[in-house]
């Protein structure tokens, strides 16, 4: 099957970033299938305040020019990137003009491809664009996967607010849906949010974020890293990922606030990552005297992350307390799984029930840093229990949420819609 897959953010595990995309092409490529890859990415540009200055071949040293596009090749993947410029310190604006760019770029790259289906993953709506209009031209059945809900998202979080952007995305919204051959969900509450908008619940599958149990497991040695950390002697609690608003990590300074009040010294937040609210996070930090909060250095490899991770007692996923947020399906939260360690998160719905029903963790109250405190200082008087946690964690990722299990399962739609062309 020649899969024609795009992803404006392309990231290798030598690069920073979710990997996702990656993972999948690179198992699809080794069963036999031809992946490629059509992208902007610039590897690690994506948390750069700098990246203008950054250029496609720093990412991929090995990339050939073709006229305005570069061809590469990653683990068999055959990667087409266009230059385009992103960052998450741009604002809202600015990023909508690069979705769009790429878009119109990516539009006749994917359909001079030629492949028997389309696979265009989002967030960013207008991935569907080049999809949709590939997918006509060449006659080929288009996959829509769905990562997050949009315009749905930013709407709720009030970066979306002129009524003629809205009613644009919405209208984007509802001509993917009807235009996708199949659209993937990235979990319940997604799909959900998409029978919602009037798509036949046989249209939509469910295919998590999963777990990388090679890098991630309970077996690494994460020593060196608390040493580094300052945090031999400390109960730790980390959170890993990217630092924007939506993530609202200012709930974890208030939690730090909270035991620092209350005398907790024994107790340490750390904080690993980049993006947008990093050095308000670091400003408050030291406006508040937390000397409990510990910000690692940005640029490490996924598995000097997997360290840092073994290097924890408990793994945090903490987003904003927004509705449309409760539906996601966090990169962080399936590593964590498969590093064996408990996970604490404030996301009503899918995640809790995910840490609860299977014990390999625990919910807190979303803005209520007196129950997030007594949360952390019950687990840090609970060894024992905090050991079966971590068993739980690594065996529901395991059964649930492995790779080769879940891009089997994509692997498996994408060959129904290909044969129905």
């Amino acid at each position: 099957m020649r899969i024609i897959y795009l992803e404006q953010f392309f990231r290798t595990t030598a690069m920073i970033g979710h990997t996702r995309a990656y993972e999948i092409a690179r198992r699809l490529t080794s069963w036999g299938h031809e992946v490629h890859m059509v992208t902007s990415s610039f590897g690690n540009s994506l948390n750069s305040p700098d990246y203008k200055n950054i250029d496609v071949l720093d990412a991929y040293p090995n990339a050939k020019a073709a006229g305005r596009w570069f061809e590469a090749e990653e683990d068999g993947i055959k990667v087409h990137l266009l230059p385009n410029p992103y960052s998450n310190y741009m604002g809202y604006a600015d990023r909508i003009k690069s979705y769009v760019r790429f878009a119109t770029g990516a539009a006749r790259k994917a359909a001079s491809l030629q492949g028997d289906v389309i696979f265009a993953t989002s967030p960013a709506l207008t991935i569907s664009l080049p999809a949709m209009y590939a997918a006509r031209r060449s006659r080929t059945p288009f996959v829509f996967e769905v990562r997050d809900l949009w315009p749905e998202a930013p709407i709720q979080m009030g970066a979306l607010k002129s009524k003629p952007f809205v009613w644009s995305a919405l209208a984007l919204e509802r001509l993917a849906y009807n235009q996708a051959a199949h659209i993937v969900a990235l979990s319940p509450g997604m799909k959900e949010g998409i029978l919602a908008k009037g798509v036949p619940d046989g249209k939509v599958s469910v295919i998590p974020n999963s777990s990388d149990l090679d890098i991630f497991s309970p077996e690494v040695d994460g020593g060196d890293f608390r040493a580094r950390l300052g945090v031999q002697d400390k109960f730790a609690l980390l959170y890993f990922g990217a630092m924007g608003e939506a993530n609202g990590l200012g709930f974890v300074l208030d939690c730090a606030a909270e035991l620092k009040g209350r005398g907790r010294s024994d107790i340490a937040f750390v904080l690993h990552g980049d993006g947008k609210e990093r050095p308000m996070l670091e400003a408050r930090k030291r406006a508040k005297g937390l000397d409990n909060v510990v910000f690692s250095e940005q640029n490490l490899s996924k598995e000097d992350v997997a360290r840092l991770v073994a290097s924890s007692d408990v793994a945090m996923t903490i987003y904003k307390n927004v509705p449309i947020l409760y539906t996601c399906s966090p990169n962080k939260m399936f590593d964590s799984f498969a590093a064996g360690k408990p996970v604490l998160t404030n996301m009503p719905g899918w995640l809790q029930g995910l840490v609860e029903e299977h014990e390999a963790g625990v919910f807190v109250e979303p803005d209520n840093a007196q129950d997030f405190a007594d949360k952390v200082s019950s687990l840090a008087a609970q060894p024992e229990r905090l050991d079966a946690m971590g068993r739980n964690s690594r065996k529901l990722a395991e059964e649930m949420f492995a790779r080769e299990k879940l891009t089997r399962d994509l692997e498996r739609v994408l060959t129904a819609q290909a044969q129905r062309s």
